[in-house]
């Protein structure tokens, strides 16, 4: 982390998880003057950062001295079962706080006025926090993005007032902010998730509504009102400005006939920006432009930022055509609503799917079904999936892995003029160590096929 005073100097914070989020916050930290101590269930991360100079101790032996303890997204500090720390914490009245507090925290200690935008929902967050920033830098505007997507929050650098920091917000970065404002925040979509950190689906939807807790009168609420739980969301949020975005049909800024608009009138063609695919991505564009026009962006730049926004990895990535049939990397899609949004894009599928199952499973996917010549099942729960596709008389094979299913499925394929799409409305944990990994997997095996012929 760049540009920052001691602001936590003579503070005791300890961080617990030495991931992507937590190695680099400890060294932050460190430099922002606080004294850091960190632990980590793994002896090698332990290891590994006692040789990067940091003071490494079970933060137990002196909870009641913290200050506050960073725990890594990923770990639990109530549902399932609360990490022993985590739970030493709250008996001892340490806050437990995440990086995108501090980093908050941090700028506001600094004396900068930068502004902060956080997006969250089920499904999209990622695409529209990439997209925004991507509007941004083309209009040449002093921004930091990350949090969920890319760089730890507490690895951006120090902005100047008139920066903006761009932040993808979980629900478990959310439950653990307690004086972050966003002077624009945006809810995408709600969709049943993460029921083992939550609870049930009013704890998942109680932890995405702190992206609006503490926002004032001089503040922009947007919110998609494609599904019911987020109507509901916006018929209750009173900021000064709240945007209703839609990528289905009329809102404030909404989707219609393929062209984004709100009441100033047309703002960008969507046939135009290839990488947008689907109405779900019409959403993304719908929120990305209400956030952009909230923050003072020329509206020329937010249509020119669309049509040249180039996507994501692993989100309905066109990776490669072989023989004329279309293998599109949907890696992402951990859930069946994520699934659907790339089966609603094409017409004849062979589809990769499978991993670690959701609560709902893929049953939410059976008005798709009709589009599927057959799906490839890998992963745990591939005798989950396998039962609801029979009961549905699509046609199905286990196949157990991706190196099995990939070969299979060009094959399928192209004897049925289909594309293959890897959208595994699963977890890939059983498999990869994450997504991305499941999807650069996908990508080196189709190459392969590209090579053998």
């Amino acid at each position: 982390m760049s540009g920052f005073p001691p602001v936590f100097a003579g503070q005791r914070i300890a961080v617990l998880g030495l991931g992507r989020n937590g190695r680099p916050a400890a060294a932050a930290l460190v430099a922002m003057g606080a004294a850091v101590s960190v632990w980590d269930d793994r002896e090698a991360a332990r290891a590994e950062a006692a040789a990067a100079g940091l003071h490494v101790a079970d933060p137990r032996a002196a909870m009641g001295a913290l200050d506050s303890i960073l725990v890594s997204p990923g770990i639990p500090h109530a549902l399932p079962a609360p990490h022993p720390i985590a739970q030493a914490a709250i008996a001892a009245g340490v806050p437990i706080v995440s990086d995108v507090e501090l980093l908050y925290r941090a700028v506001r200690a600094a004396g900068s006025r930068a502004r902060f935008v956080g997006i969250t929902g089920t499904n999209g967050k990622s695409t529209t926090t990439a997209l925004l920033a991507h509007m941004l830098k083309g209009a040449g505007w002093t921004f930091a993005a990350g949090g969920n997507l890319g760089p730890a929050a507490l690895a951006l650098p120090l902005l100047p007032d008139a920066g903006i920091y761009v932040l993808e917000m979980s629900s478990y970065l959310l439950e653990r902010i307690a004086t972050v404002r966003f002077d624009a925040a945006a809810m995408l979509n709600l969709s049943p998730d993460h029921f083992d950190r939550h609870g049930d689906l009013a704890g998942y939807i109680a932890a995405k509504r702190q992206i609006f807790a503490r926002q004032d009168g001089a503040c922009t609420a947007v919110i998609g009102i494609d599904d019911a739980d987020s109507r509901a969301i916006a018929a209750e949020t009173r900021p000064a400005r709240l945007v209703r975005v839609s990528g289905e049909g009329p809102a404030d800024l909404g989707c219609v006939a393929s062209v984004l608009r709100d009441a100033e009138g047309p703002l960008v063609t969507l046939t135009e920006a290839i990488a947008l695919p689907g109405a779900h991505n019409a959403q993304n564009a719908a929120a990305a432009a209400a956030l952009a026009l909230a923050l003072g962006l020329p509206r020329a730049a937010i249509a020119d930022g669309i049509r040249r926004f180039p996507g994501l990895p692993h989100r309905q990535e066109r990776i490669a055509r072989l023989a004329g049939v279309a293998f599109i990397n949907d890696s992402k899609a951990t859930n069946a609503e994520s699934a659907a949004r790339a089966l609603a894009c094409h017409d004849r599928i062979v589809w990769i799917a499978g991993g670690i199952a959701k609560a709902e499973g893929i049953a939410p996917l059976a008005p798709y079904f009709p589009r599927i010549t057959e799906a490839l099942l890998i992963g745990r729960d591939a005798p989950l999936l396998a039962a609801t596709l029979a009961a549905h008389g699509v046609a199905h094979r286990s196949l157990g892995t991706l190196e099995a299913a990939v070969p299979a499925a060009w094959l399928v394929a192209r004897e049925a003029s289909a594309v293959v799409l890897l959208s595994p409305a699963c977890a890939s944990f059983d498999q990869f160590a994450g997504f991305e990994a499941r999807g650069e997997r996908f990508r080196a095996l189709v190459a392969d096929l590209g090579r053998d012929g």
